[in-house]
């Protein structure tokens, strides 16, 4: 494929939805083309027209001579299933946890028990949303520090016909949801350490800083997660967290914690899981 080979050529980066040049120029050729996804393969052998090939040059353009992730060209992103809207105001949603949301976070919890969902840092609203998709039966409370991303939240909470059910609140972490406890809390903080922040590809600068950067290590959010959830977690409830590749610096800093590192089938990792009650383990 053309566009495959010119984005491989390029050395663009990989890592906003997609890990590989074949898949990445497969949505962007389906997005300028206006195809369904579900056609697959055989979409591939139709005729593009001239402005539908034009279309197509030009998001290739931008997306090697600006380095920007593709979903911000595009305003469309994947996740558990869901398509939603994103900008430059939220992360692209990427996280392994989605796997973990389409199996109702089996075999940790049991889906007939689950009545209330807390997402901490839901940027965009994609797991909130996939968790209220997942628990049909549940309400869900979504809270970010960033009023911006909050408006492409109630976007995609609008678009998918979820305002009965989530909840979207401006919180630093726990502050609007005092009092209340969850089944589930699940987060995908900013964990990225002083150090990654220097090094990381062009691509992230699109990205909000506040979404990615988390102090020296890169755990500042997890240690703010792990001070106040177990008050907000339900006898039987469960913590979620993805902290990507600071999984060897949380293990130092919190060696007595009884961290679940589930297997994710797709691809991923670095997503721990644990039990309200071990949460006490490090006090």
């Amino acid at each position: 494929m053309r566009v495959a080979r010119k984005l491989g050529a390029a050395r663009v980066h990989f890592g906003h939805g997609t890990d590989n040049a074949r898949d990445e120029a497969a949505e962007m050729v389906f997005f300028a083309a206006g195809l369904d996804h579900a056609l697959g393969a055989a979409a591939y052998s139709r005729t593009l027209t001239a402005v539908r090939s034009a279309r197509i040059a030009a998001l290739l353009e931008r997306r090697i001579a600006e380095r920007i992730p593709l979903a911000y060209l595009t305003h469309r992103s994947f996740f558990a299933g869901l398509e939603l809207y994103v900008d430059e105001r939220v992360l692209v949603p990427r996280s392994p946890i989605a796997e973990l949301v389409l199996q109702r976070f089996s075999p940790w919890i049991e889906a007939r028990r689950v009545h209330r969902i807390l997402d901490v840092g839901t940027g965009s609203g994609a797991i909130a949303l996939a968790c209220a998709t997942a628990f049909p039966k549940a309400r869900v409370d979504a809270v970010d520090v960033s009023a911006a991303a909050l408006q492409v939240a109630r976007r995609n909470q609008r678009r998918l016909g979820l305002q009965k059910r989530v909840r979207m609140l401006r919180s630093d972490y726990f502050t609007a949801v005092e009092g209340c406890r969850y089944d589930i809390i699940v987060s995908n903080p900013p964990y990225v350490g002083r150090a990654e922040m220097r090094a990381l590809p062009r691509e992230y600068r699109h990205e909000p800083r506040l979404g990615l950067a988390a102090g020296a290590d890169g755990l500042d959010a997890v240690r703010a997660i792990f001070a106040a959830a177990r008050r907000h977690l339900r006898r039987e409830g469960i913590l979620v967290v993805e902290v990507g590749n600071t999984e060897r610096l949380l293990l130092r800093a919190f060696p007595r914690m009884p961290f679940i590192w589930p297997e994710i089938a797709m691809g991923g990792g670095g997503v721990f899981l644990m039990r309200a009650q071990d949460l006490d383990s490090e006090n």
